[in-house]
């Protein structure tokens, strides 16, 4: 107790009780798959579909990954990571988009599609000299380390000023300091130590003529298919200037439009600008352009038509590993262990089955009355032609690479478990073939684990891209968006089935009643039109061949308790292994518990019939205390779902009876 200097009454706060333990979210979703555009093998947080189309653009027949995350989202996902893969093949791996800015003959800007693939192709840029602040020198009271202005109003350190007067030459100088207070703009810093490379007295003008100062940036324009997308202002040659180009462009982002009175969600900027100059401590030249020309971005590919079972599985990397070897391993499946908070994955593209994408000739430009004389246009105008986009389609994977893919995925579960795989079926499983449900039968037999569900057969969606009135597609989206929906409505320990899907137009393959019932036995979750309530989900089963890990919302709940448990007791390490420890431990794990059988996650009338928790001196005995161990054993009776509701219909004497009974799976 500290010593009190004051008299009087003091109250002190004295909890003796150990941090709660809340129930985590099991709602977030992780997908490894195709896009059109994005950062590679970089996990990305979205919390709405226009958020995806900002990172990683549109619908494309080269992947069903959009039309993956447009059904988690429309099935009552809200949040999710996204991993987007393409091949790193030295010759054929994917690339950016890109056009060099020379400066006195030798390049000095590199503007590239921020990501790469073949949708930087599409993007044109226009440059633009901004003389954003301009002022007159006064020679007289001017000096070769400053120069004394009328307005130092727009310079600042870093800016990169040209100087020109008549009958001499145009000299650059970049500014060191202001002084604002005697107006004076130093080209050599007067602080010793706080100059920039390029301090350099000015010399070579006439004292007696005046000199004009400008303070030279640049303006990007950029446009894609013809139309302006956004522009960025004001940047700068200098790496010290606080808009320098490459800085700027690498952090900035536009908003992609409104939607009613909502702004839209922001996209990362379209372009990223390298500077190329081998010696930067130079005063750099200015750049050569023809100024306001728009200049098309070329040389972008999607890295997709040598996409392997890689790029999709990754490796795990080591400590001992170079960066460069470390971000080559670090790829699909392996980059969603970057992210803890995911709950539930799938790599929906693993079955793709590739379409072009149709090529849209541009509108035709509208009539003018030749009597109207238009005004000039304020920015340039590009006109558009559909250039070759030479959009790579990626290989159909053979069903002995599917399985290798999706194996790799049950192992990643496995090892980290706190999260759970839904699988995908092959093409060949679900088409109405002589081989019927054999197929998938087969494909069931290869896995045996309660930590993946598999969903039969595919669904068909309404083609945001309007080739065809619909298209086939893998049905993990629409599961994982069930998923969220029914942990946010309800819990984790609710089974999403017997819930209408959203955003399906049906299903690719009818099954019969006596085929439903060959798949429920097997693990085979159905997804099955019922007359007159739409496409559901009719299946919550896992892979395992194990009775006590048969459903799926058992494992989920499971897994949400140990991991809920493991982040919440990490405040009693080291602490000492007495009885008030244990008795803390206990009371947390009880009350968290209680909160959980509280919302029907666990069966039994009492908590005591729910769960048990055991950590006290009996199963810690001293042996146990002297090695530094702490052991609590916790059991819990998780609730199953009703699979089986049986009417029994029959006549009692001159009166039909009709009574209504329950059956578990497990006791059918």
């Amino acid at each position: 107790m500290p010593e009190r200097l004051r008299p009087g009454v003091i109250t002190e706060r004295v909890d003796a009780s150990a941090p709660g333990i809340s129930v985590i979210r099991t709602d977030i979703a992780g997908f490894v798959g195709i896009a059109e555009s994005g950062p590679l093998h970089t996990p990305v947080p979205l919390q709405s579909f226009r958020q995806f189309q900002a990172h990683f653009g549109d619908f494309t027949g080269q992947g069903y990954l959009a039309y993956s995350i447009r059904a988690f989202f429309e099935n009552g996902g809200r949040r999710c990571w996204v991993v987007r893969v393409a091949s790193r093949h030295v010759t054929f791996g994917a690339r950016s988009a890109s056009h060099t800015i020379t400066s006195a003959g030798v390049p000095a800007w590199q503007i590239e599609a921020a990501n790469p693939g073949c949708w930087g192709n599409d993007l044109s840029v226009a440059l633009r000299t901004q003389r954003l602040a301009q002022t007159d020198l006064d020679p007289a009271l001017s000096r070769p380390q400053y120069a004394v202005v009328s307005s130092v109003a727009g310079f600042r350190r870093g800016s990169l000023v040209r100087l020109s007067q008549a009958g001499a030459p145009v000299q650059q100088r970049v500014v060191s300091a202001v002084d604002a207070i005697n107006k004076r703009l130093y080209w050599v810093n007067p602080k010793p130590g706080a100059g920039l490379p390029y301090d350099l007295p000015l010399k070579g003008f006439d004292p007696n003529t005046a000199i004009t100062a400008e303070d030279i940036t640049y303006r990007v324009l950029v446009y894609r298919k013809g139309r302006l997308l956004t522009h960025f202002s004001g940047l700068s040659l200098i790496p010290e200037h606080p808009l320098y180009a490459p800085e700027v462009l690498a952090t900035a982002s536009y908003p992609v439009g409104l939607n009613g009175r909502d702004r839209l969600p922001a996209a990362p900027a379209p372009i990223v600008i390298q500077d190329l100059r081998d010696d930067a401590s130079n005063i750099p030249d200015l750049l050569e352009f023809e100024e306001g020309a728009v200049t098309a971005l070329a040389g972008g590919t999607d890295g997709l038509e040598k996409l392997t079972v890689a790029d999709f599985i990754g490796e795990q990397p080591s400590p001992l590993d170079s960066d460069q070897l470390k971000a080559h391993k670090i790829r699909g499946i392996e980059a969603l262990n970057l992210v803890d908070e995911i709950a539930v994955v799938a790599v929906p593209d693993i079955v793709i089955q590739p379409q072009p994408d149709p090529i849209y000739a541009p509108d035709p430009p509208a009539e003018i009355d030749p009597c109207i004389k238009c005004p000039p246009p304020l920015e340039p105008v590009e006109v558009f032609t559909p250039r070759p986009r030479g959009k790579e389609l990626p290989p159909r994977f053979s069903d002995a690479q599917v399985f290798q893919v999706q194996a790799a995925l049950i192992e990643h579960c496995e090892l980290r478990c706190d999260r759970v795989a839904v699988l995908d079926p092959p093409f060949s499983a679900v088409q109405n073939d002589a081989a019927g449900i054999g197929a998938i039968q087969a494909w069931r037999a290869r896995f045996d684990s309660s930590y993946a569900a598999l969903y039969y057969p595919w669904l068909q969606v309404l083609e945001p891209r309007g080739t065809d009135s619909v298209r086939m597609v893998p049905p993990s989206g629409h599961v994982l968006g069930q998923y969220a929906d029914a942990d946010l409505t309800t819990g984790v320990h609710r089974a999403a089935a017997n819930r209408e899907l959203v955003w399906a137009q049906a299903i690719s393959l009818p099954l019969a009643d006596g085929q439903h019932e060959i798949l429920n036995p097997l693990g085979i979750n159905a997804i099955r039109e019922e007359l007159g309530r739409g496409i559901r989900i009719m299946g919550a089963r896992t892979l395992s061949s194990d009775p006590d890990w048969r459903y799926v919302n058992v494992r989920r709940l499971l897994l949400m308790i140990r991991k809920a448990v493991d982040v919440a007791t990490q405040w009693a390490v080291f602490e000492p292994n007495d009885d008030e420890t244990r008795n803390k431990l206990s009371m947390a794990l009880r009350s968290f518990l209680t909160a959980v059988w509280q919302q029907g996650a666990l069966i039994g009338a009492t908590p005591e019939q729910a769960y048990f928790v055991k950590c006290d001196g009996e199963n810690n005995p001293p042996d146990q205390r002297d090695k530094g161990r702490l052991l609590a054993h916790v059991g819990v009776a998780p609730s199953k779902p009703f699979e089986f509701v049986v009417l029994r219909v029959g006549r009692q004497g001159n009166e039909l009876e009709i009574t209504e009974s329950v059956m578990l799976a497990r006791a059918a």
